[in-house]
C-alpha cells in the first residue's frame, strides 16, 4: 500500500489553477498581503493528495462507526475533518483547485483512493476486530505518506501543517491499537516497520506542540 502506487493518473494540469509549469500560485502572507509562493511539482502533488487522502480516514471512519458503532471512529473522524480543513488551508493559499470536488462520504476524484476506500471498508465490515485493523492500517499508511512528503518541501508552513497531522496519526495509531490489544490480540505492524510502531506505542498520548516526525 505504497502512497505513489495509490496515486491517481489525472496530469497535475487538471489540478491546478493557470500555468502547470512554473508553478506560481499565489497566497496572503500573515498580514494578508498577496505574495507568490512557487511549489515544486512535488509539493503540490503532495497537497492535493493529502487533501482527499484525510478525507479517506474520515470516511471509512464514518462508515465503520455506522457499522459497528465504537466511539474511536466517531471521534477520530472529527481529528480527520480537522485535518482536511488543515489540507484546504493549503490547497487555498497556494491557489490549488481542491480535489475534494464532492464531500459526499465515499467520493473521490482520485480513482485510486477510490478503490483503496472501498476495499478498506470491505474489509472493515468483516468484525469489529477488523475494522479497528483497518483504522491501524490507514493511520500508518498516513504517517508514511506524510514523512514522505515532508521530505520533499523545505516550506516552514507546510513542514509545520504535516507534523500536526503526523502527531494526530501517532495519537489515533495508539487508541486503535489499545482497543485491539484489549481484545486480547498482538498488534502487529502492516505498513511501517514493527520497530517504528513498538515506539510510537511506547510514547505517551501527543498535546499539541509540534511533532517530532518520522525518520
Amino acid at each position: 500500500m505504497n502512497r505513489r502506487h495509490f496515486l491517481a493518473t489525472a496530469t497535475l494540469a487538471a489540478l491546478l489553477v493557470g500555468p502547470t509549469a512554473g508553478l506560481m500560485a499565489a497566497g496572503p502572507d500573515r498580514e494578508g498581503t498577496a505574495v507568490q509562493l512557487t511549489l515544486s511539482e512535488a509539493e503540490i502533488d503532495d497537497i492535493l493528495y493529502m487533501r482527499e487522502e484525510e478525507k479517506l480516514a474520515r470516511d471509512v471512519y464514518l462508515t465503520l462507526h455506522e457499522q459497528w458503532g465504537t466511539p474511536v471512529f466517531a471521534n477520530i473522524s472529527r481529528a480527520e475533518q480537522r485535518h482536511m480543513g488543515r489540507m484546504l488551508d493549503m490547497v487555498e493559499r497556494y491557489g490549488l483547485v481542491d480535489p475534494v470536488t464532492d464531500d459526499s462520504i465515499g467520493v473521490f476524484v482520485n480513482a485510486e483512493l477510490q478503490s483503496l476506500y472501498d476495499a478498506l471498508v470491505t474489509r472493515g465490515l468483516r468484525s469489529e476486530l477488523d475494522a479497528l485493523h483497518v483504522g491501524a492500517l490507514i493511520e500508518e499508511v498516513d504517517m508514511e505518506d506524510i514523512q514522505n512528503a515532508i521530505d520533499r518541501t523545505d516550506r516552514r508552513d507546510i513542514v509545520r501543517v504535516y507534523e500536526n497531522l503526523m502527531r494526530g496519526s501517532r495519537n489515533h495509531l495508539r487508541a486503535f491499537v489499545g482497543l485491539i490489544e484489549r481484545r486480547g490480540v498482538d498488534y502487529e505492524a502492516q505498513q511501517l516497520s514493527q520497530e517504528e510502531v513498538d515506539l510510537i506505542l511506547s510514547e505517551p498520548i501527543e498535546r499539541g506542540g509540534r511533532g517530532r516526525g518520522r525518520r
